[in-house]
């Protein structure tokens, strides 16, 4: 599977997967691990490393090696995520924020408007904004437009294993912005959607809840790792084109013709 860049930093995973959920933090090890990915996702809220009840879990993520990715999970206002921000990138010490704005507390859907404002404003303070956001073009190209270099668009409601809802704004994100890496973020449930979503051409995945809530997460984290592999190693070969009708694989010249008696 090749490489790919993100703000900069070249990455040989194109998973990227989160850490909250897990049973334990060496159920969580052991995933990040398996999936052998280079980006994991953590929330400040949850696992504040200067909180004695976040030492271990922070300990643990700290010793994977990956890139992280703090987020701004549970705000709903663009003041908040910011403030959130800074105080990761204090802790974290990375300028690399995952940008959540909830404007929804039943289906966890991002708000357009506080979701422009809080990266606007975060990219003019010097982070690297990856926004968590729906499949809508329009809040998509307004994103782009204050310097975001990354979107998220969610497949479907955090946590819901749902898939790919809308295919058809899928496509449309992936055919107009053609050079923005696009990841799909939130709602996959199933390695088969994670290999759908790849199959379009979406430059990688973003889940957690399918892999910590498994039986068998590590066996989960790797059977996704596959797909995605699978996935873009299909788009980048070519698929092909759909017809309705049908046509021989196998050809008929030069073929014997048996005559019956």
């Amino acid at each position: 599977m090749s490489a790919f860049t993100l703000y900069g930093q070249t990455f040989n995973s194109r998973f990227l997967l989160g850490t909250a959920l897990y049973s334990s933090p060496q159920a969580m090890v052991d995933s990040v691990k398996a999936a052998q990915c280079n980006i994991v996702t953590l929330g400040l809220r949850r696992q504040n490393p200067q909180e004695k009840d976040g030492q271990a879990i922070w300990s643990a993520i700290r010793d994977t090696g990956c890139t992280l990715l703090p987020n701004t999970a549970g705000c709903k206002s663009a003041k908040e995520a910011v403030n959130l921000a800074e105080m990761s990138r204090e802790i974290f010490n990375t300028s690399w924020i995952k940008l959540e704005v909830i404007g929804d507390d039943y289906n966890l859907q991002p708000c357009p408007f506080g979701l422009v404002e809080a990266a606007e404003e975060l990219i003019k303070r010097g982070f690297q904004v990856l926004p968590y956001c729906t499949d809508d073009l329009a809040v998509c190209q307004r994103l782009l437009d204050v310097g975001c270099q990354v979107l998220m668009p969610w497949g479907a409601p955090i946590g819901t294993g749902q898939g790919l809802l809308n295919r058809y704004n899928l496509r449309t994100l992936r055919e107009r912005l053609p050079t923005t890496p696009l990841i799909i973020d939130a709602g996959l449930g199933a390695p088969s959607q994670a290999c759908e979503a790849m199959e379009m051409g979406f430059d990688g995945v973003l889940l957690n809840t399918a892999v910590a809530k498994a039986q068998q997460p590590p066996i989960m984290a790797k059977a996704f790792a596959s797909a995605i592999a699978a996935g873009r190693a299909a788009y980048e070969s070519g698929l092909m084109v759909k017809r309705q009708t049908a046509s021989p694989s196998t050809p008929t010249i030069g073929q014997p013709f048996w005559h019956q008696k």
